[in-house]
């Protein structure tokens, strides 16, 4: 087992978990007067029940119950209007937008990655991969840890003569998404073979639902392989390798790395982009952000008003709150953006 990065030192398991399970005394001791449903990605759970938490320590009459179910069926709650918004760690095309039933639009939130977690006992150090490692090894094509691509990229690594296990979400999930959209860039094999999306058909490999279950699966499975958000790697302890950048440089996701990424592409006017693969040298290339998926239109003037002030919050004590938890705050850039469109939704 590798050593915890100088990011893991600082953060306590226990704490994150209890902002996951705890619920702010105010509320239990008088009824809000407003509540808002959200749900979807586990991908940015902790922050945004910390977040949420927070807010509602400093506005008693606001409770915000988010359900940590994938991004998948968090959209399609949101479509159905059964949640007031949802969170999605994938941009929406203009045709999934148009299929959702309410106008909508994005509001990004922090960055996150996702890693390669892996299970290879009698390792002394971290495993490097190259996105022709990774894509090979998701299609089946490479199936042994001492193949000879791996131990090009990874000189003195006592690796195994094993099968190698490979591990994958069974839900549908903004994580998934972000892992296969990388690999569509970089293999033009997986983008034809397998593409991608939230859910694909995968052509090898065993399944977890979501992170933690894949993080599981990998802890508990000898010569296993996997993919998880990096918090979830730092909460699980579990090993993960640095990825080749598009500058050629292998690179382990950090919060340095996260930013370079977040900062390498202009964001659109509507908030919609993909970072994996991004440009720079020192650029993490599975690093993406995450999003608010909120209506254009509120029935209740209550709600309105409640969501401009989580995020107002979000946007500002918020953000100071995400290096603690392993996410990379926005960049200025984008956050004054977004304060614009806050601005624009007050009555």
């Amino acid at each position: 087992m590798r050593p915890l990065s100088r990011l893991a030192a600082r953060l306590s398991v226990f704490a994150v978990l209890s902002f996951v399970i705890a619920r702010p005394q105010a509320a239990a001791q008088s009824p809000p007067q407003t509540e808002l449903a959200a749900a979807g990605a586990t991908f940015p759970a902790p922050i945004y029940q910390k977040w949420f938490a927070a807010f509602a320590e400093k506005h008693s009459d606001i409770r915000i119950n988010y359900d940590a179910v994938g991004s998948e069926n968090g959209i399609q709650r949101f479509g159905k209007g059964e949640v007031d918004f949802a969170a999605t760690d994938m941009p929406l095309s203009d045709e999934m937008l148009a299929l959702l039933g309410r106008k909508a639009f994005h509001f990004a939130t922090v960055l996150g990655a996702v890693v390669p977690v892996y299970n290879v006992s009698g390792l002394q150090r971290d495993l490097r991969f190259t996105p022709e490692i990774l894509a090979a090894i998701y299609l089946g094509k490479i199936t042994k840890w001492n193949d000879p691509q791996i131990r090009a990229v990874n000189h003195g690594a006592a690796l195994p003569n094993a099968e190698i296990a490979v591990v994958y979400r069974s839900d549908g999930s903004g994580t998934t998404f972000v892992w296969t959209d990388y690999l569509s860039k970089v293999s033009s094999e997986w983008k034809t073979a397998v593409g991608t999306g939230p859910a694909v058909h995968w052509p090898v490999g065993s399944s977890g639902e979501h992170n933690e279950g894949v993080a599981q699966r990998v802890q508990e499975t000898p010569n296993s392989i996997g993919y998880v958000e990096f918090i979830y790697a730092i909460q699980h302890k579990l090993n993960f390798g640095s990825v080749r950048n598009s500058a050629g440089r292998f690179i382990q996701a950090d919060l340095p790395s996260l930013t370079a990424a977040g900062t390498s592409a202009g964001m659109g006017a509507d908030f919609r982009i993909s970072i994996t693969n991004a440009a720079g040298r020192d650029s993490y290339p599975i690093a993406t952000f995450t999003w608010f998926l909120l209506p254009q239109a509120f029935n209740e003037a209550a709600k309105k008003a409640a969501v401009v002030d989580l995020l107002h919050w979000v946007l500002s004590s918020g953000q100071k709150e995400c290096s603690a938890l392993g996410y990379a705050p926005l960049p200025d850039e984008i956050a004054a953006r977004e304060s614009q469109l806050v601005d624009s939704m007050k009555p």
